[in-house]
């Protein structure tokens, strides 16, 4: 079942905008579990009498699991289904959200905040649920609306959390708030298995041969797979380091060897799991794979990087914006840090208009144009940002911040109105890796902000993105004709991919 481009009606609760309002709103609630503990930090602070440091590692423990999750859901997602794979994730995040609002040590907090950090897989999910219920004229627009309103989570639990742990009242206040995400969760766990179906009626819900890795269609693309997974387990790297003696200084150096050499190992399985699965590539007369299982592994590579770019720029600014504005005007300006801090969740908070008006200006005008044009305009926002100091007037930089977060949240759209497009069986998958990416981006743009000032940041930044648009003009190619899966009885079905 599909509907044509006028019945796209958003407030509608029939059919595929039934299904993308109970996707968007089960991704809007693994997000407030994801970061229900940030806003009410300086309680939990208290609570435990944590240092400086131990709350700068549960904070790096928050984004930790998360790149590896996204890639594990993918799997899961593509081959059991959106429904289970859903409510399973957010049942299980629901008990270890319950174990994490009565933990009584640090060490406690510290293993069940690691360990919620694969709630924020569930992004992975939806994407391919929304993919198999939506044509392609009308994938980008949906896809936006599912990223764009479940992203507002983290907006949300920021602001009515400690206004909820401050009308409980009294030291179980952060507590009860945080129990009470996963006492949500929960209920709506099972409210999504209920009403939710993988796939429309009469149409087939395509899973991977095998499970562990994509299939890919050449040597040529089984070499870039295995390159393009390495920086997953570089940025995992990268957070150990920052745990380690020369920053935080809370893992030892044996301890970071330890980590460092098992992430080593793991990427080494991972590598020999994408060769089990594409074993055939390599035999002694291999046979070439058929032209309707084939696909191009390098629009994969692409997206991973205009992902790291949009999304990932994203994590690391609005990490950084609130403290930077206050710096720079609190004298010239007189800026307070709350004021500071509402211009910056401007960067944020555009996600809730812009991402779903990426994936719509993708399904009008191109997919290709589209996200070529958001990371030209992304570089431009940089760029002028790193142009920023006190004699600015704020309301130039309130006008560059705006501007910039158009283009970035725009780009979020954009990407991934593509992804879908790609693969079908192999949705789920694309989608872990590609918004994997956006982890590590966030991961090495603050790993730069930590060596730098805040304008080289931005710079840094802005130039990345310019590569990254020549590399889109060159490598992507724009989805053409259709897409082919092979149901169980052997027939084949052709899946359209253009966008009009």
């Amino acid at each position: 079942m599909s509907i044509r481009q006028s019945d796209f009606r958003l407030w509608s609760f029939h059919g595929p905008i039934k299904i993308l309002h109970l996707s968007w709103l089960a991704f809007f609630i693994s997000f407030v579990v994801w970061f229900n503990f940030a806003p009410l930090l300086a309680a939990i602070r208290e609570t435990f009498q944590l240092t400086d440091q131990q709350v700068k590692l549960l904070l790096i423990l928050n984004v930790a699991l998360t790149i590896p999750a996204r890639i594990l859901i993918g799997m899961l997602v593509d081959k059991h289904g959106p429904r289970i794979t859903f409510s399973v994730l957010l049942a299980l995040g629901s008990a270890v959200c319950f174990l994490f609002a009565f933990a009584d040590s640090f060490e406690k907090l510290a293993i069940y905040r690691f360990l919620l950090g694969f709630v924020g897989a569930g992004f992975v999910i939806g994407i391919r649920l929304v993919s198999e219920w939506f044509p392609a004229r009308q994938v980008g627009m949906a896809e936006g609306i599912y990223g764009g309103w479940g992203n507002f989570g983290s907006a949300f639990a920021a602001m009515t959390l400690p206004a909820l742990a401050a009308w409980i009242g009294g030291a179980f206040g952060w507590r009860y708030a945080v129990a009470a995400t996963g006492a949500i969760a929960l209920i709506y766990s099972f409210v999504f298995y209920a009403l939710v179906r993988n796939n429309p009626k009469g149409t087939t819900y395509y899973r991977p041969k095998n499970l562990g890795a994509m299939e890919v269609s050449s040597r040529k693309d089984f070499v870039l797979y295995c390159l393009m997974s390495a920086p997953l387990y570089v940025a995992l790297g990268v957070l150990a380091w920052k745990i380690g003696p020369a920053n935080l200084g809370i893992f030892s150096s044996l301890e970071v060897s330890i980590i460092n050499s098992g992430l080593l190992m793991l990427y080494v399985y991972q590598i020999m799991q994408i060769h089990r699965v594409n074993r055939s590539l390599f035999a002694t007369n291999p046979r070439p794979v058929p032209d309707i299982h084939r696909y191009r592994f390098k629009q994969v590579a692409v997206l991973d990087l205009a992902y790291m770019v949009s999304f990932g720029s994203e994590l690391a600014v609005i990490s950084m914006l609130p403290l930077y504005f206050y710096d720079t005007f609190r004298d010239s300006a007189h800026l307070t840090m709350t004021q500071a801090g509402l211009i910056a969740s401007v960067f944020a908070g555009m996600n809730l208009i812009m991402r779903p008006a990426g994936g719509w200006l993708s399904d009008r005008f191109g997919r290709k144009r589209t996200l070529a044009a958001t990371l030209a305009g992304t570089a431009i926002g940089y760029a002028a940002l790193a142009q920023m100091d006190t004699t600015w007037p704020i309301s130039a930089a309130v006008a560059v911040v705006v501007f910039t977060s158009l283009f970035v949240n725009a780009g979020n759209g954009a990407v991934y109105a593509l992804v879908p497009l790609i693969k079908r069986r192999l949705t789920g998958q694309i989608a872990g890796m590609v918004g994997a990416f956006g982890n590590v981006g966030g991961v090495v743009f603050l790993t730069v902000l930590s060596f730098v000032s805040a304008s080289q940041f931005f710079l840094v930044i802005g130039a990345v993105a310019m590569l990254v648009w020549i590399v889109v003009l060159w490598a992507l190619d724009e989805p053409r004709g259709y897409m082919y899966e092979q149901n169980d009885d052997g027939t084949i079905e052709k899946i359209p991919v253009d966008a009009h």
